[in-house]
């Protein structure tokens, strides 16, 4: 069939229709359902590209010195707090530890007899037994050496200390991105050993236009979409009260709680959607839409009779099965719900005329 031809059957269809809705009959007749239009505020959703980041990330650090005996996680591993990452050689240390033990029992078993004679001197000083300088020794004798234990015992706590560093453990539960160090070497105060980050608290960061800054501070919450479809949705936003001085935006930080999603990882994007409200308009359901050719239209009650109303729609909400009328309706008008029911119910009811 030529161009024209078919622009000369469309035509034809396209009357032919028009005409129809001319003749129809009521929409009471035909128990079709009817909607008023009534302005409604909108809100226009608005997507920000977004990076995922962790909120809590560290750099595990060797707190003494040794040589590494075993290794029992690498990079990519999901790491549960408290697990061993590494063990060193300890035998320094167990040393030290146990010294400072013989240092505390022999600190106890000296305050223990020097408490023992300032009890003895003390009941015997009153009946002129010992003298003043023997009872002020003792007293001072009794003084020193409690303050003797309390030292061995603080010494012991940090030998104690010094040997539980020559296990190195997880700070938190995560997953490890680096590690520093091998099997054998030997490393001293302060190295870097692993780094890794908390999988369950992670946040998204974007950049947004200074306009759009008091808009998003009224809103309760934001949606966040992964690469994979999934959504996030919080309220947790915290908006940069400062503007980067190169490019005038403000960055948001949006906190997620990812304990239940898998597909969240670190230094991916993802987009935040916003939505911003718009100025009031008319919205009508979809199935109201009746499309032929190019004419988009509605099918309107006036008076007592349905006729063919063009319009001219704009944004469609998916989530909602609506559209946004920009001309052709008016508030108070009066529309047929589903279109195609009516075009089906009025073809049957000319059919028994």
């Amino acid at each position: 069939m030529s161009r024209l031809s078919n622009n000369l059957f469309l035509g034809t269809l396209l009357a032919t229709t028009v005409l129809a809705t001319i003749v129809s009959y009521p929409a009471q007749a035909l128990d079709v359902d009817t909607l008023k239009l009534v302005y409604s505020k909108q809100y226009q959703p608005r997507a920000y590209d977004a990076k995922i980041e962790a909120i809590k990330a560290a750099t595990v650090s060797a707190q003494t010195s040794g040589r590494i005996m075993n290794i029992h996680f690498d990079v990519n591993d999901l790491v549960p707090q408290g697990a061993a990452l590494l063990e060193i050689t300890n035998k320094e240390q167990g040393a030290g530890f146990a010294a400072a033990e013989a240092e505390l029992a022999k600190a106890e078993a000296l305050n223990s007899e020097a408490q023992a004679q300032y009890i003895r001197y003390k009941a015997l000083f009153p009946k002129g037994a010992i003298s003043k300088g023997t009872m002020d020794e003792a007293t001072a004798k009794a003084k020193s050496s409690k303050q003797v234990v309390s030292a061995a015992k603080a010494q012991l706590i940090k030998a104690k200390e010094s040997l539980n560093y020559t296990v190195v453990s997880a700070p938190f539960t995560g997953r490890m991105t680096q590690r520093f160090v091998e099997q054998g070497e030997t490393i001293s105060y302060g190295q870097a050993l692993f780094s890794g980050y908390d999988t369950q608290h992670l946040r998204a960061i974007f950049q947004i236009a200074q306009q759009d800054v008091a808009q998003l501070q009224q809103l309760p919450q934001v949606t966040i979409q992964l690469f994979n479809g999934d959504e996030i949705t919080s309220n947790d936003i915290n908006i940069y009260q400062f503007a980067d001085p190169l490019t005038h935006q403000h960055q948001v930080r949006v906190n997620l709680d990812a304990s239940n999603m898998e597909h969240v990882i670190v230094g991916q994007w993802a987009k935040v959607v916003v939505d911003f409200p718009s100025p009031p308009s008319l919205m009508i359901p979809l199935s109201a839409i009746h499309q032929v050719s190019d004419l988009t239209s509605v099918y309107r009650k006036n008076a007592d009779k349905i006729v063919l109303n063009q319009v001219r729609i704009g944004r469609i909400d998916s989530q909602h099965n609506t559209a946004e009328v920009l001309s052709g309706l008016m508030e108070g008008d009066e529309i047929i719900i589903d279109a195609g029911r009516y075009l089906i119910l009025s073809s049957a009811a000319k059919g028994q005329e």
